[in-house]
């Protein structure tokens, strides 16, 4: 019995001899959270107003419409591949190192896409590059949410769990309406305007709102319970 016991103790006390940050692991994961979606949700209401216009044919405006519409769909095919490989990643290396690098991923590959040539100036090429810069966002994508949960989770105490994972899905809708709040101005500059230069500045926001995020992620402190496993 006194065996089983002592472990039991040493594990309780180094557990709260470790440093837990729930609070600022719950504005990391909320800020994260709120800008990788804002550049994930940025893209569909592109795909409805801008992209048909200019990266597919304008042979064939209902074509160019689904096609649209699938290239949004096609960051689902990877978030599986993304969520699962990442996982592995953060179980072996720390959730800090994956969250960092979804994070710059998603900055990378959403203003990659506000740099892309139309149809018009490089035909198919337009469209396979955004495909590629979609895919590298639904990768992105999956990782952060599972990785924000387990730092929030890890960092949280034991009663309330519940209440600081939560800010990980509340980024998640934050990021959808600061999505929707950007491109209302933009879809209501003349369409001359929009279609030229106006639809790219959403894309180049992001880059400013992942710098907040990498600034707050990059100060956070690993999870006690990954440095315990090290």
């Amino acid at each position: 019995m006194t065996s089983s016991v002592y472990p039991a103790a040493a594990a309780a006390t180094a557990e709260t001899e470790a440093v837990k940050t729930p609070k600022k692991a719950a504005l990391a994961s909320w800020i994260g959270s709120a800008v990788e979606y804002y550049d994930f949700f940025i893209y569909g209401t592109a795909a409805a107003l801008i992209f048909p216009k200019l990266f597919f044919s304008a042979d064939n405006p209902q074509a160019a419409a689904f096609a649209s519409f699938a290239t949004f769909g096609v960051a689902y095919i990877t978030r599986p591949l993304g969520a699962v490989a990442l996982g592995h990643v953060g179980d072996r290396f720390g959730r800090k190192k994956v969250l960092t690098f979804t994070l710059l991923l998603m900055g990378l590959s959403t203003f990659m896409i506000g740099c892309l040539p139309t149809y018009g100036q490089v035909g198919i090429l337009s469209p396979i590059l955004l495909v590629i810069a979609r895919l590298l966002q639904g990768i992105s994508a999956a990782g952060e949410q599972a990785g924000a949960n387990s730092m929030t989770l890890e960092h949280a105490p034991a009663n309330r769990r519940a209440f600081f994972t939560s800010f990980t899905l509340s980024g998640t809708q934050a990021g959808l309406i600061l999505a929707t709040l950007v491109f209302l101005p933009v879809s209501a500059m003349p369409e001359a305007q929009m279609l030229s230069w106006g639809w790219r500045i959403p894309f180049f926001l992001s880059a400013l709102v992942v710098a907040v995020g990498f600034w707050v992620r990059r100060t956070l402190p690993e999870t006690p319970v990954f440095e315990k496993e090290q």
